[in-house]
């Protein structure tokens, strides 16, 4: 079969999207991705074995009608001369125009959304979907009653789980006396980063090392490209005295989970999804101006489930939020507790079940 994936626009819709394609294309069918056309998709879709058509899809298609009308046609144009048999989106203003110019020439669509609460774009296309997969339990409850869902989790990409755990520190030190190696805090806020809470962390980890009550530990930090994140960030770690290994992007995220005793992060489906699939214990801190603050309700069925510590960004003085991780790294019960909480989350094989999906809604 020809099917298109639509996942473009950031590396939460793009990665789950390329998951699930692998999936397909290990089955013998001829998958095409739909890219919206920006900088940061190049380096993810670099080596994709299928064509990539950019869609070229504006952010705001109500501020943009013009913009938004030709990425139709032009989707129209092409989804015309390749024919496929059915269409899955992912979300976020790219899968609209696909979505639009399939229903239109009468193409099969599969939804599939990440988040706990739905984004603008599944909300306005869900009555045009033949079916639509969900990660979080809640979603549903958000999405229109004729709707047809299916919960599939989130797909993610399993090949993080073959990279060798990180060895940026080093051979543990202390192996030849015996001596336990620190603990490993894990802090990324994505791979676009989170100024703010970068900033918050390492605030909070240098009053930790100040008070010294909590146990030794250091700090594997993903900053993200934004203004001078990264280069701050490492002076503030060594002005505090603590070892830190700090980047804008880390390659190997799967090393990064593996070295980590915990996790502070932002709470995106796929660092969610990523952080479950490790088994970690977590630490979330929403992004506040997330879209219909899905962030603070994906961090919520983490912390309900027993799995993660959820804090508000307004909340996380240096105080606070390091006391929130002291208690986390001098309680090896508590973080065993909660790994296992975080694995039974986990849905590893959530790419096959969206394939299948995909696959049955195009037979009919």
């Amino acid at each position: 079969m020809k099917i298109e994936v639509a996942c473009g626009g950031t590396g939460g819709h793009t990665f789950p999207g390329l998951a699930t394609g692998r999936a397909l294309a290990s089955r013998g069918h001829d998958v095409e991705v739909i890219a919206a056309g920006r900088d940061i998709e190049g380096a993810t879709l670099k080596g994709w074995p299928g064509a990539t058509f950019a869609g070229g899809a504006p952010k705001s298609p109500g501020r943009h009608p013009l913009a938004f009308a030709a990425s139709v046609f032009r989707t129209l144009f092409h989804f015309r001369r390749r024919r496929p048999d059915v269409l899955l989106a992912m979300g976020s203003y790219a899968s609209v125009p696909p979505v639009v110019a399939a229903k239109l020439l009468g193409v099969p669509v599969v939804l599939h959304e990440a988040n706990a609460v739905p984004g603008k774009a599944i909300s306005f296309l869900a009555p045009l979907a033949r079916v639509v997969a969900t990660t979080f339990p809640e979603c549903a409850r958000h999405l229109p009653r004729s709707a047809r869902q299916v919960a599939t989790g989130l797909p993610v990409r399993l090949d993080l789980l073959e990279q060798p755990e990180s060895d940026c520190f080093g051979p543990p030190a202390g192996d030849a006396s015996g001596a336990a190696r620190p603990l490993t805090v894990f802090v990324t806020g994505g791979s676009q980063g989170a100024y703010a809470m970068n900033k918050k962390v390492a605030e909070a980890l240098a009053f930790l090392k100040g008070r010294g009550e909590a146990p030794d530990f250091r700090v594997i930090h993903q900053t993200g490209k934004a203004m001078d994140a990264e280069e701050w960030t490492r002076a503030r770690y060594a002005e505090a005295g603590i070892d830190a290994r700090v980047s804008a992007f880390i390659p190997q995220m799967g090393g990064a989970y593996k070295a980590a005793d915990i996790v502070v992060a932002r709470a995106g489906a796929a660092t969610c999804a990523e952080i479950a699939l490790f088994g970690k214990p977590a630490v979330f801190i929403p992004l506040p101006s997330a879209v219909r603050d899905h962030q603070s309700r994906n961090a919520a069925h983490f912390a309900e489930a027993g799995a993660a510590v959820s804090m508000a960004q307004d909340a996380c003085a240096p105080e606070a939020l390091g006391g929130a991780i002291a208690e986390l790294l001098s309680s090896p019960a508590r973080r065993s507790a909660m790994a296992a909480a975080s694995k039974a989350l986990a849905t590893p094989d959530a790419a096959e079940r969206l394939a299948d999906i995909v696959c049955r809604q195009a037979r009919q």
